[in-house]
């Protein structure tokens, strides 16, 4: 399905981000793993192509706007294209609104928000010129829609990234590029073993989701037989959204 594709995954060295490049390389695609610059992107790099995938890391900070170029090119000169964008790098910072510094929302956007909208961008640049169109998966989040306290930063960005999904599929469409979302809902990157029954059960699915959730509802998304979903915003939360909660 993805052989001779090259995908660009950010975020690439935490929970959710490690099993995307994995998941992806296991499906014969060339993966540029990208992160800000460490050993554990480096390691994970590493280890894929000591069992045969084609991966590298690419080490970048997105609060610096001139890195979605940067990792574009990397991506060309290490594999010749960029077919599929998961904009899969965010962070939070929990404090109350009445606390929270200008600096550390910026942060929050420039990384989040900004983030996905230049590498989307710089990534589009690649897909344009090659002519065969390409895949973008924007990693939001249920909280786009539904909040916990100070959390106002997070989820503002997770709503722009909501937003500026459906907008870039309009603008990007002629291109035969499409752009869609995934919210997660709860995602386990820890010890799944640790979780209580009443974590489970609170879920209408029966369970807590894990990373591979998200890895299969983007391998949907940028599945290049799938050209008729684009502007969509999946939601992967085990049907919490939909359940109406009451205090006893």
């Amino acid at each position: 399905m993805f052989e001779e594709r090259t995908v660009v995954i950010t975020g690439a060295a935490g929970g959710i981000g490690r099993v995307l490049s994995r998941a992806y390389a296991e499906k014969g695609a060339a993966v540029l793993l990208t992160d800000l610059p460490g050993e554990e992107g480096e390691a994970l790099a590493r280890s894929l192509a000591q069992e045969g995938s084609r991966a590298e890391f690419y080490g970048a900070d997105l609060s610096k706007p001139e890195s979605a170029a940067h990792i574009m090119e990397a991506a060309t000169e290490a594999f010749g294209s960029v077919d599929v964008l998961i904009n899969n790098a965010g962070f939070g910072i929990w404090k109350s609104p009445l606390e929270l510094e200008v600096e550390e929302w910026d942060r929050v956007m420039n990384v989040n928000l900004r983030g996905a909208f230049l590498c989307s961008r710089e990534a589009a640049k690649v897909m344009k010129r090659q002519g065969r169109g390409g895949a973008i998966v924007n990693i939001s989040s249920t909280r786009h829609m539904q909040s916990e306290p100070n959390s106002e930063a997070y989820a503002a960005s997770k709503g722009g990234i909501a937003s500026l999904t459906h907008a870039l599929a309009l603008s990007l469409g002629p291109d035969r590029i499409r752009v869609n979302a995934i919210s997660p809902g709860w995602i386990e990157t820890g010890d799944y073993t640790a979780l209580r029954p009443e974590d489970h059960s609170q879920h209408p699915s029966g369970r807590v989701g894990t990373p591979e959730d998200i890895a299969r509802a983007c391998f949907y998304l940028t599945d290049p037989a799938n050209d008729f979903v684009t502007g969509i915003n999946l939601t992967v939360d085990g049907g919490m959204t939909r359940k109406m909660i009451y205090e006893p």
